[in-house]
């Protein structure tokens, strides 16, 4: 929200309320807390008639310092919070000497110095500023209607970008941009976003999280040109500024705070394929599917069933429409027989047509109005209410709904929608509805996720969900939601599961092909490329099937092609994955987190990392062109075997059964050695595939872990001269080593192998 009007001017009918002056500081151990005047106090009549802001400097953990800026201190507070992971009695350390009080922790330093006005300086540890609150950057304002906003801005140094937000698909540097967190069902096509997030990445080296699930304006850039503006019409402003130094370390930081994504099942890699959403089927098309597919050579992990499994106008009553699938559990036992895990669409919708709306009704598990009223609309289901989430008894009895289904055989649900929450209700247990609008999502999120964990075991749960806020990815995975079928819209999507990446959401996936609309042959097969080279992938539409052979043979030879590449890709996908887990740090990575201070690597969002060490591209013009940046190093295309020395721009142009597919230099790549499947044994005869560095001394290791994301066995390499050895322990068994050329050597224990010449 703008409270500005230029420069100079302040907003007609806004009042703002500045902390000018220090007057007060009352520092203990571990935290201070700063008084300010909101005027210069020139004598004593001055304290009189006038407020005072109240500035809480704390750390709740090694490299976090939260600033939480109140005015009137009495507002109740009935919640939702977020849930964050402070260390007991906090960490850090306050110094004073003089006027000036400081608050270290780890990397992170917090400086107030009492004279010369009221400002807050954070600096890295080698005393670098890294971001001020100066003059005229902590404030309340009041608007005409009588609202009452909390505000804090944070400087911009010269040819800083601000990345994040969530999943945003506008431009993928944020500087410019307005950015409202509220949750909204708007495609990817608009400012709008699934996923909201008030957490944004720096390219300086650090993060500013604000501590707030309502709605939290941004200003990055575009009220005050060299600051970040946040506000939140509230009477608190909790906000934490995360160091570095490295992209990586923050998001590590913050998902420490916030929670680290649980790891998928390896089953979940593999291909979904979907019903789609108003096509017509029945078990015999599901089953023409299924075998269609391996009659094509097309190995399918994951078979998901969309709205129309449930008889229209009752969504969500959990039961399958018994016109069209009269024996559900054969059905589903007949197709697990085939090796295919089952999903279904699910949302937390209860239709009035449905007989779940009376009984849920009745035990009072629907939100309601206020004047006791259920809360109901026509949009999407006819007479709709939602379930309410906050109550205990609510979460059970939904969980005991999707159990039911659980014990016919489901695996994973699809958990749609949760955006249009109303703010005109009350909730069972008081939570403010403001708060809750963009929280929802979380509460819904995970009552199924809980849910699968406790049936399926830790390690197979797994959702495919639209929203999210601040927490979200502990219940991954989600995806990117309503896109076009064009390559625009296939770009906007890859920008808005980069922004996704750095707001600390370790997987991500997308309707290959897009949802709206049926694409042209030319973007179904680029997108089955990128579908595949992403975390997670599923072929699903709107009005019209997503079988690759709707879009000719060559489509069916590029999805086998991709499908099967991913297979063999797993040992190190799922190394990735676990590093997910363990680190937060993405499994599709924007350029700038594995390249930092490469300053070409900034702004790329139509090319990233999937895992540390491959380059993906995906190709986004109907001719094949593409556009590719390749940092330093000697790079190796995966597919062709051609070395490439960066930095440098190059313009490609690719087959469909290809696109810009590079590994980097040092790195050590495992293979499976069986490609029908995602989750198969990856010791059985892997392959190594070494790309050295010309360094003599190049050493470099590998773990292959096992489908718990656990090391199943680890591949020391050094080089020896002109050769390389490759030692394994963990395992005894056989594998082969390759490098660039061809060269290649196999056996158990130790390979050596000649290095490749150039």
């Amino acid at each position: 929200m703008k409270f500005t009007d230029g420069f100079w001017r302040i907003r007609d009918g806004v009042q703002i309320s500045y902390a000018t002056e220090v007057r007060d500081v009352r520092a203990e151990s571990k935290r201070f807390t700063s008084y300010a005047s909101t005027k210069q106090v020139t004598r004593r009549g001055d304290t009189l008639n006038a407020p005072l802001v109240t500035v809480d400097c704390f750390s709740p953990a090694e490299g976090v310092v939260g600033v939480r800026v109140t005015h009137h201190a009495g507002k109740r507070e009935p919640g939702p919070d977020f849930a964050l992971a402070a260390e007991a009695g906090g960490a850090g350390e306050v110094r004073r000497d003089g006027a000036v009080t400081e608050l270290t922790s780890g990397p992170l330093t917090l400086r107030l110095d009492a004279e010369g006005g009221f400002g807050l300086t954070f600096l890295d540890a080698d005393g670098r500023e890294l971001t001020r609150a100066g003059a005229k950057s902590t404030a309340y304002a009041t608007t005409a209607d009588g609202a009452h906003h909390m505000l804090s801005r944070l400087s911009l140094g010269v040819g800083e970008n601000v990345y994040g937000l969530g999943e945003r698909f506008t431009p993928f540097v944020k500087n410019g941009q307005t950015v409202d967190v509220w949750q909204a069902d708007g495609g990817t096509s608009s400012e709008q976003a699934y996923k909201n997030v008030p957490f944004y990445l720096s390219s300086r080296g650090y993060g500013v999280f604000v501590n707030h699930p309502g709605q939290v304006s941004f200003e990055v850039g575009s009220e005050s040109v060299g600051q970040v503006q946040f506000s939140v019409e509230d009477q608190t402003l909790e906000y934490y500024v995360i160091a570095g130094p490295t992209p990586k370390d923050v998001l590590g930081r913050y998902t420490a705070l916030t929670g680290r994504p649980a790891l998928p099942p390896a089953w979940s890699f593999g291909l979904w394929l979907s019903t789609s959403f108003t096509t017509s089927y029945d078990e015999a098309t599901v089953t023409s599917f299924v075998d269609g597919m391996a009659e094509r050579g097309i190995p399918l992990s994951v078979f998901h069933f969309d709205c129309f499994w449930m008889r229209e106008y009752q969504w969500c009553d959990f039961r399958w429409d018994p016109e069209v699938f009269p024996d559900p559990e054969g059905m589903l036992a007949r197709l697990k027989d085939k090796g295919l895990r089952i999903s279904v669409w699910i949302n937390p919708y209860i239709a009035q047509k449905s007989p779940l709306f009376n009984e849920a009704a009745a035990l009072g598990h629907l939100v309601r109005r206020p004047n006791g009223d259920v809360w109901q609309w026509d949009l999407w289901q006819a007479g709709m209410g939602l379930v309410d989430f906050t109550g205990p008894d609510a979460r059970a009895w939904f969980q005991g709904k999707l159990k039911t289904l659980l014990d016919q055989g489901v695996d994973c649900f699809k958990t749609d929608f949760g955006e249009r929450i109303p703010t005109d209700v009350v909730w069972h247990d008081g939570s403010d509805p403001e708060r809750m609008h963009n929280y929802y999502t979380h509460l819904y999120n995970r009552t199924v996720f809980e849910l699968l964990e406790k049936e399926r075991g830790q390690g197979e749960a797994v959702v495919f969900a639209r929203s999210a806020t601040a927490g979200g990815q502990q219940y991954p995975v989600h995806w990117g939601g309503d896109c076009w079928s064009s390559f625009e819209a296939m770009a906007e999507s890859l920008r808005g599961g980069l922004s996704l990446s750095l707001s600390g959401f370790g997987f991500w996936s997308h309707d290959i092909g897009g949802f709206e609309g049926t694409p042209d042959p030319e973007v179904f097969k680029r997108w089955l490329a990128f579908g595949l080279l992403s975390s997670h992938s599923r072929l699903h539409g709107s009005t019209s099937y997503r079988v690759p052979w709707e879009f000719g043979d060559e489509a069916v030879d590029v999805a086998r092609q991709f499908t099967l590449l991913k297979h063999r890709l797993m040992p190190y996908l799922y190394g990735a994955a676990a590093e997910a887990h363990r680190t937060g740090v993405p499994m599709m990575r924007p350029m700038l987190l594995e390249f930092p201070h490469d300053p070409a690597c900034r702004p790329l969002d139509r090319q990233y990392m999937l895992g540390p060490d491959l380059l993906v591209a995906p190709v986004f013009s109907r001719d094949g062109d593409v556009e590719v940046y390749l940092p330093e190093g000697t790079w190796t295309h995966l597919l062709s075997g051609e070395r490439v020395t960066g930095p440098c721009w190059r313009t490609e142009r690719h087959g469909y059964d290809s696109l810009p597919l590079y590994v980097r230099e040092g790195a050590v790549l495992p293979l499976a050695g069986d490609d029908s499947r995602p989750d198969g044994d990856w010791l059985d005869a892997p392959v190594l595939l070494v790309h050295p560095s010309d360094a003599t001394d190049y050493t470099a290791e590998v773990t292959v872990p096992d489908t718990a994301g656990l090391p199943a066995a680890t591949f020391h390499v050094r080089r020896d001269g002109d050769l390389l050895r490759v030692t394994a322990s963990g395992t005894d068994r056989p594998f082969t080593v390759r490098v660039p050329g061809g060269a290649e050597a196999s056996g158990a224990g130790e390979v050596t192998v000649a290095v490749a010449p150039d």
